[in-house]
This record gives C-alpha cells, sequence and structure tokens, in this order.
C-alpha cells in the first residue's frame, strides 16, 4: 500500500465514518489549502464547496465599493444578518445574529482558522480590519460536518488576498468624523524565481468614541481607541508536490474611557482596556501520485484583555480589574481524494486544547477535545449534487456527540436550481457561562455564571448590594447542558430574463437546551444582575429572499429580505396551561392587566421579526468612478422583560425599527494608481441609548496609492 493511500486508509479510520458519498467530479482541488505547486496560483481554504446550501461570497471589489473599514461594517448590510449590541457587554460588544442564532453560534475564520477572544459571548468583528481580504464566504446553517460545535448558526470565512505574479504595495489613509482614522501600509512579492511569495501589511486605527446616551453627562458609550495591527505570511514550494505555508498575525487596541452621569467626580467611572490577539499558523501541503491530497496543520492563538476600572471620586483607587488570557492550540489532519468521476471524499481529525486564565472564574479549567470527521460528494450527473458527512466531537467534560449532515442539489433546468440540507450541531457551554463573576462598574451590570450563581448572589445579598431576586433563579442548575440543535433548509435559485437572479430560501433550527442570558436579581442601585440558563426547547424559523438585478452594464441592484419567528416553547406551553407569572400581561403605565394568550408572545429578546435590505452599485469604467447607496431596515425586536412576566410582550421595552442609509464615491485617477474616495454612513443620523455601539453619522475621505509596474499596451 503507498503512503498517500495509507494516511487516507488512518483518517477514514479515525473518523470511524463509512463513505457515504462522494465529490464533484468537476476535478475541483477538494479545497485542500494550497494544493498548487506555484505560489503564484496558491488556493486558500475556501467553503464555497464544503455545504449543500449555496455560500454567499462578498468579492474584493464590493468590499472596496461599500468603502468599509472594518469587518462589522461589511456584514450588517448582508441578507440574514444583524450586527447587534448586547447591553450586557456595554459599548463594546458588537456581535453578530445568523438566522436567529446569537454571535457565539457563528465560527469566524480566517483563512480557515479560528478566532477566540469574545466579549459576552460576542466576537468584536471591528476587531478585524477589510484592508487585505480577497473575499468574505458566509455559510448559513450546521449543514456542513467539517466545523465545529461554534458553527450551529454558520460559519463566516475571511479569505486574505494571496497569490501574485509580480511586486506591489498599497498606502492608504483615510479620515473623518469622530476623529476616525485608518491608515494602512501592505507590500507582497514573489520570491525565488516564482516558488514563493511573501506579504506583509499594518493598520492603524483610532477613533474618539462617541455616546448615544442622553443621561450621560460626560463620556461615551462606544470608548474611543487605538489599535494597530500587523499580518504578514509567506509560501514556498519546497517540491513540485509540496508546499509550506506560513501565516502571522498580532493586533493590540487600547482604549480609555472616563464616563459620569453627575456633576464633578460623582457617579464617575475610569475604564481602560488594553487587548491584543495574535495567530499563527504552519500547513504543509502534499501532492501524492495516486490523487491523495493531504494537509497538515497547526494553529495557535493567543487572547488577552486587561480591563481596569477605577472611581475617581473614590481617591483614583482601582476597583476592578479583569486580567484574561486564552490560549487555542489546535492541530489537524486533512485528506482529500477523488474516486473515479462521479465521487470524492475528504476526512479529517485533529485535536484543540484551550486554556484560560482569569482571576474572576472560579474552579475553571482546561478544555480539551478531538474530532473527526468525513464527508463525501456524490456527483452522477451534472445536474445533479448529494453531499453527506459525519462529524464526532468529544469534550474532556461533556463527552462526546456524533452529528450527520447531507445535502442535495438539482438542476433541471438552467435557469432553476433546488437545493436541501440537514444537519446537527452540538455546543458545549464556555468558561464565561459556567464560572464568571463579572461586575462592569462603568455599566453597573453584574454577570454571574450558573454554576457559581446561588453562592455568588447569597454573598451580594449578605452585603446589601440586592434588592430583588427573582423567582426564576430557582430554575437555574449548577450545571449547564450542552444545546444540540437540527437545522433544515430548502431553497430555490431561479434565473429570469432581464438579468434578474432570485434566491428564496427557508431555515427552521430545533435547538434543545438554547442557553440564554436572563436578569435574576436587580441590585440596589437598579441595575441588574444576569445569568445563563437552558431553554428546554426553542426554535428559530423563518424565510430569506434576495433579488439580483443587472439591468445595464455598471449597474448593479439587489434587495435581500428576511422574516424571523425565534420562539421559546416552555413559554408557549406555560402560556397556555395558565402558569404564573406567565398567565398574565401587564401595563405597567396604566396598571392594567389581562389574561395572556400565546398570541402576545413575541419572540426571544434581541431578535427583530423583519430585515431588509438594499443596495445599488454603479461602476463606470472610462472614467474610474464607483458609486453605492444602500439601506438597511431592521424591524422592532424586544428588549427587556419590564413587566416581569418572564416574557416580551407588547407592554414591554422594545428597540423601534429603524432604517440606516450609507453611500460612497470613488475616482480613480493615474491609471488607477491613486483612488479618492468619500463614505457616508447613517446619513438619517439616526441612534438610540439601547443600541449604545450604534454612532450617528460619519463623513469619511480617504486617499489610496497602489504602486504596481503598469503594463504597456
Amino acid at each position: 500500500m503507498r503512503i498517500d493511500q495509507l494516511l487516507f486508509t488512518c483518517l477514514l479510520c479515525m473518523g470511524s465514518f463509512p463513505a457515504l458519498a462522494q465529490q464533484d467530479s468537476s476535478h475541483v482541488p477538494r479545497n485542500l489549502k494550497g494544493v498548487e505547486v506555484t505560489a503564484a496560483r496558491t488556493e486558500t481554504e475556501s467553503l464555497v464547496n464544503k455545504a449543500a446550501m449555496p455560500v454567499t461570497v462578498i468579492s474584493r471589489k464590493t468590499i472596496a465599493m461599500m468603502g468599509s473599514r472594518r469587518l462589522d461594517e461589511v456584514l450588517r448590510e448582508q441578507t440574514g444578518l444583524a450586527i447587534v449590541n448586547d447591553i450586557k457587554g456595554g459599548g463594546r460588544a458588537v456581535g453578530l445574529q445568523m438566522q436567529g442564532f446569537s454571535s457565539a453560534y457563528t465560527m469566524i475564520l480566517i483563512d480557515g482558522q479560528p478566532m477566540v477572544g469574545r466579549n459576552a459571548g460576542d466576537f468584536d468583528l471591528s476587531r478585524i480590519t477589510v484592508s487585505d481580504i480577497e473575499r468574505i464566504e458566509i455559510i448559513k446553517g450546521a449543514s456542513s460536518s467539517l466545523f465545529g460545535s461554534e458553527a450551529l448558526a454558520g460559519v463566516i470565512n475571511i479569505i486574505t488576498r494571496q497569490g501574485i505574479k509580480t511586486p506591489q504595495a498599497l498606502a492608504a489613509i483615510r479620515y473623518g468624523s469622530l476623529n476616525n482614522t485608518d491608515a494602512t501600509l501592505e507590500g507582497e512579492t514573489p520570491i525565488h524565481k516564482g516558488k514563493g511569495s511573501a506579504y506583509l501589511s499594518a493598520n492603524y486605527y483610532h477613533t474618539d468614541g462617541f455616546s448615544v446616551n442622553p443621561y450621560l453627562t460626560r463620556g461615551t458609550t462606544a470608548p474611543p481607541y487605538n489599535s494597530f495591527s500587523l499580518q504578514g505570511r509567506a509560501r514556498y514550494a519546497i517540491s513540485p508536490a509540496s508546499t509550506l505555508s506560513l501565516t502571522g498575525r498580532y493586533a493590540d487596541r487600547r482604549s480609555v474611557t472616563e464616563n459620569s452621569y453627575g456633576k464633578g467626580a460623582t457617579h464617575t467611572s475610569k475604564d481602560v482596556l488594553k487587548e491584543g490577539d495574535m495567530n499563527i499558523s504552519v500547513l504543509l501541503h502534499n501532492n501524492f501520485k495516486g490523487g491523495t491530497r493531504l494537509s497538515t496543520q497547526y494553529y495557535l492563538t493567543r487572547y488577552t484583555s486587561d480591563q481596569q476600572t477605577t472611581l475617581p471620586d473614590a481617591g483614583g483607587v482601582v476597583n476592578s480589574q479583569s486580567i484574561f488570557t486564552q490560549y487555542l492550540h489546535r492541530a489537524e489532519v486533512r485528506a482529500a481524494r477523488e474516486l473515479g468521476r462521479q465521487w470524492s471524499l475528504t476526512a479529517g481529525a485533529g485535536a484543540t486544547l484551550e486554556t484560560m486564565n482569569n482571576v474572576n472564574y472560579r474552579e475553571a479549567g482546561n478544555m480539551n477535545g478531538l474530532f473527526a470527521y468525513t464527508q463525501a460528494d456524490w456527483k452522477p450527473h451534472e445536474k445533479f449534487n448529494a453531499l453527506a458527512g459525519l462529524r464526532y466531537d468529544h469534550h474532556n467534560t461533556y463527552g462526546g456527540r456524533l452529528n450527520p449532515s447531507a445535502g442535495l442539489r438539482y438542476s433541471p433546468l438552467p435557469q432553476l436550481t433546488l437545493k436541501a440540507s440537514l444537519g446537527t450541531g452540538f455546543k458545549t457551554p464556555d468558561f464565561k457561562e459556567r464560572y464568571q463573576v463579572f461586575t462592569n462598574l462603568q455599566q453597573g451590570y453584574t454577570v454571574l455564571g450558573a454554576a457559581v450563581m446561588e453562592d455568588a448572589l447569597k454573598e451580594m445579598q449578605a452585603s446589601g448590594q440586592i434588592s430583588e431576586i427573582r423567582p426564576v433563579a430557582d430554575r437555574i442548575g449548577k450545571n449547564l447542558q450542552p444545546e444540540t440543535s437540527v437545522s433544515y433548509n430548502v431553497g430555490v435559485t431561479v434565473s429570469l430574463p432581464a438579468n434578474i437572479k432570485l434566491d428564496v430560501n427557508a431555515f427552521y433550527h430545533d435547538v434543545h437546551n438554547l442557553i440564554n442570558t436572563i436578569q435574576v436579581a436587580t441590585k440596589t442601585n437598579y441595575q441588574q444582575v444576569f445569568s445563563y440558563m437552558n431553554l428546554n426547547r426553542s426554535y428559530m424559523k423563518g424565510l430569506e429572499a434576495s433579488l439580483l438585478w443587472k439591468p445595464f452594464t455598471g449597474m448593479d441592484v439587489s434587495i435581500g429580505y428576511q422574516l424571523l419567528y425565534a420562539k421559546d416553547r416552555g413559554v408557549i406551553d406555560s402560556i397556555n396551561a395558565g402558569a404564573y407569572p406567565y398567565r398574565t400581561v401587564r401595563n405597567n403605565n396604566t396598571g392594567e392587566s389581562g389574561k395572556a394568550v400565546a398570541s402576545d408572545y413575541f419572540g426571544l429578546e434581541n431578535r427583530s421579526r423583519h430585515m431588509l435590505n438594499l443596495r445599488v452599485f454603479y461602476e463606470y469604467e472610462p472614467l474610474g468612478i464607483t458609486a453605492s447607496c444602500r439601506v438597511n431596515y431592521r424591524g422592532k425586536y424586544g428588549f427587556d422583560d419590564a413587566n416581569g412576566n418572564r416574557f416580551i410582550d407588547k407592554y414591554d421595552t422594545y428597540v423601534e425599527g429603524y432604517y440606516l442609509l450609507y453611500a460612497s464615491l470613488e475616482k480613480k485617477l493615474f491609471n488607477k494608481h491613486l483612488s479618492i474616495q468619500v463614505t457616508a454612513d447613517n446619513l438619517l443620523n439616526y441612534t438610540d441609548m439601547l443600541m449604545p455601539a450604534q454612532p450617528g453619522r460619519i463623513i469619511m475621505g480617504g486617499l489610496t496609492w497602489r504602486f504596481f509596474k503598469d503594463i504597456k499596451k
């Protein structure tokens, strides 16, 4: 047996999976990173062929025409995605919601490798600059076996720009409202007669921050900060069949803000946060003669934060300090092989070790896991493609679970494609949800991990900090259970005359033991105490539709809509059974109460029933002019259970529906060496104090100079 056959067989055995199906016979290399041997044509890890449902791809050109600076600015305008503010995390907790799942359920990858470091469960997308992003791939639902437990909602893969044939460089500077400053330098060159390439970029970003809280007499709800990031990568073809890749990234961010709700030093707090993240990966790709492609990789990422809060009126003494360090080690071996003209198979196995260190976590230890998977594609005909896979994840505390997935794609006509997929997910509680004891003195709230909530609440009550403990606190157990889900997606793509393309997709996620944040007590200073609890049965279901239209050369028009229902079945059952306190709804303003019915229940907090986006892009190539105008609408969503009956009804606190309008204009000069761009965000200047991270109107201007060799015509 040859070595490639042996390796492939070993991986299949480790996964313990049958070869259910096989992959695409189009002979596209099955997404193993860098299977080409020349650096100039190296591919990066792509999701396009790894899921049954279509992958949304945002190109570099689209990102440039939007004039976006950070990742959250790009994603907030995509159908079915919402950038949400988690009030418990303050202005820094800005996360992504996908098909009703919160940010903790979406895996963020850079070139196929996972990112870590979350605040209150949210991955702060503004940490990532878009200066060197080649494209962004978005896959929704747990329909692929190749991703882990953080991908119940889906995956966002950020592909950085790679593979150039001649040296090139870029210098860019932008400046605008709030003293926002964004400066980038980057360069890339082939090395050793094109056998390899090297890339290096640096980015600096500054903002003064802003306030949307009228009760804040001084300070900001979104803090000012300075950030610096440095990225580098190199690839080298060590033989005609083997390529070695090295990638590294370092980012540092520091913010200082002083807030006051009174005059002088009264009710004033100063908050200093230093964050840093670093990741390194080493990948070796081999193409064996028998057709097996092997990828061996090791990935290390480290996230640190040091947050210090002081009260000037207390003599400047440090009242709270949280130093947090998280490491993730990940090793993986993946093999792919095409079997005949109709089948192909991908299989892999790996291990993770995650460590955390935080004095505010009680009893916390390390987490480690093992995983193995296989995924196969069968394409007996150009019109039909089937995909099936199995993934096994084992957690050192919660044991293991086997998750299957499957998908079909059928194109009976060139203008029509039908799609369906099914996937299951498994997500274990994280350290914060289990052990965190954290008080944000700037905002005043406290978050208690479920495992330590009872004891911590008693301590706070004994010290006179608690004015009310809600009955729901009795329902929170010490041991949160892992979440499991079953996701269904069906969709259709239709190409219509006049360059119109229509996509419609329906989804249903059935979730057991969804971990949800909930207020368990009120402090004597009227601030909330939060903890975590499992919702036994909940669901997210809805419909997404998008329409693309190219009326003439250079013009692209798109419109997208999402309808979402996200509810806890336990609440519905309790209302129908007339159980206390679900049996009534009360208007706190009038004091009137009435019998609750199931239709009074709006749904889970922070989920809008309706979201809409409209985008118009225009390019007039002869003059090097591009322009865009985009509108985002987010319907109202529940914010807080104001009348205390444990569900969001019409008398509770909502964030009302709102529109955000964006525009950009760019002119290229000197054979596209120079670009001049003006962007306007939130032109209608909409703000809400319940959305602490949503700024008002932002106007930015920028210059970009690209260094490259002109081609003589």
